[in-house]
């Protein structure tokens, strides 16, 4: 006979400490990590973005959000079927957890998927396109794309893999960012008198936040505690380690010195990089994604910024776009390799690998296109940058007036 649907406490216990280190991961991990890449007279503004962004998102989800993501079995939508949490009883559950702790833990994911794309258009952007931009966005691309994948639409049919976020997440959030820097442009320094980072503190200390959130991100991607989020927990610090390492090696051959900065965007990059393939990969897997993620997100930053000469200011599409697509491939290629690795689950390589391009290619188009047309209409409404005389002066005091440094 079925057992009867209940919520086991120990995955409820999991999933809710996983929930609080996804949001920890935006705030204020993120916030920290791209505050610390910009002008000390940016800082507060890129704290402000990430802290409101984090907000209007929240009570988005409540509204729509989660029921477009996974309130019906459409094949591209989920409907409003439960807007505003419409049904959700106490005793409602989803797996082993109460549908109340689903709902807080996918939130916390679309909470920080917008608030990736802040680094794109960082030190130039005008405060209320952010956030007109972030929750038509959240609703018309993240919370489809999650349902295509997570929420039983039709990626999830084909068999398309994505164990915590490398479509859903970083695919969606990367690209979308390339559109939003081509349609605003460049920053007005771009790219001869562009300053370093002016607190590498700060990077290191938002990206140990984001590596320490990570365990929730993807070992709560398990939605239960058990041995799947044991492994997940266990590839991610493998692949984050060895991303981090081998972008300080680059950096230490290419210019004879390891910076700081670059081993915590080596370390994101692995990070992002493992994120889809958390499920599907062992060890020596997670050792192949950690060292390609830094290898080939390094050589997209390079060729993008400086190639292509794209202002995406802290380089989300070059690193976390590339490295979720990256990982999101790596899957059929890395499932069976090594010990502990768990196999692609009855598919065929043929078919997992069709099945995985299929999901970028997809989630890639789409993004483009809708991320496109909401930047279009609010270019109708609001101007999508500030005046060059703020940009200059800087967003803090010209937006906010407030000043965190007193000098850029």
């Amino acid at each position: 006979m079925a057992a009867p649907a209940f919520a086991d406490t120990g995955d409820t216990a999991w999933i809710l400490t996983a929930t609080a280190l996804v949001l920890f991961m935006t705030l204020p991990g993120l916030a920290l990590f791209y505050g610390g890449l910009v002008q000390g007279k940016n800082l507060l503004s890129v704290l402000a973005q990430c802290l409101a962004i984090a907000c209007l998102m929240s009570l988005l989800w409540v509204v729509a959000g989660y029921s477009i993501a996974f309130g019906g079995e459409g094949a591209f939508w989920g409907g409003f079927g439960k807007a505003f949490l419409a049904g959700i009883g106490p005793d409602a559950v989803v797996g082993t957890i109460p549908e109340s702790v689903f709902v807080m833990f996918q939130m916390a994911f679309a909470v920080i998927t917008p608030a990736l794309i802040v680094g794109a258009y960082a030190e130039r952007v005008n405060f209320a396109a952010v956030l007109a931009f972030s929750g038509l966005w959240m609703l018309l691309v993240y919370a489809p794309v999650a349902h295509w994948v997570w929420g039983g639409g039709w990626l999830a049919a084909m068999g398309v893999t994505d164990f915590a976020g490398g479509l859903v997440v970083h695919a969606t959030a990367g690209v979308s960012s390339l559109v939003f820097v081509l349609m605003m442009g460049k920053r007005g320094v771009f790219p001869a008198e562009l300053r370093p980072p002016h607190n590498p503190a700060f990077v290191m200390l938002g990206a140990s936040m984001l590596w320490v959130g990570w365990f929730g991100f993807n070992a709560g991607s398990a939605l239960g505690a058990n041995a799947a989020a044991g492994q997940a927990m266990l590839v991610t610090h493998i692949s984050a380690a060895t991303a981090a390492l081998v972008w300080m090696a680059i950096e230490w051959l290419k210019f004879g010195k390891p910076t700081l900065v670059g081993i915590a965007t080596g370390t994101i990059a692995g990070l992002a990089t493992i994120t889809p393939a958390a499920g599907s990969v062992g060890p020596a897997g997670a050792l192949v994604i950690g060292t390609m993620a830094s290898l080939i997100c390094y050589a997209a930053v390079v060729y993008i910024r400086g190639r292509l000469k794209i202002d995406d200011s802290l380089d989300v599409f070059a690193v976390h776009g590339v490295g979720g697509i990256l990982g999101t491939l790596s899957v059929p290629v890395l499932a069976g390799f090594g010990p502990m690795a768990p196999g692609l689950g009855g598919m065929s390589f043929a078919e997992k690998a069709v099945a995985q391009l299929t999901g970028v290619v997809s989630v890639c188009v789409y993004s483009v296109l809708v991320s496109a047309i909401i930047l279009l209409a609010i270019r109708q409404v609001v101007r999508l940058r500030v005046s060059p005389d703020d940009e200059a002066n800087g967003l803090d005091t010209a937006t906010h007036g407030e000043s965190a440094t007193g000098h850029g």
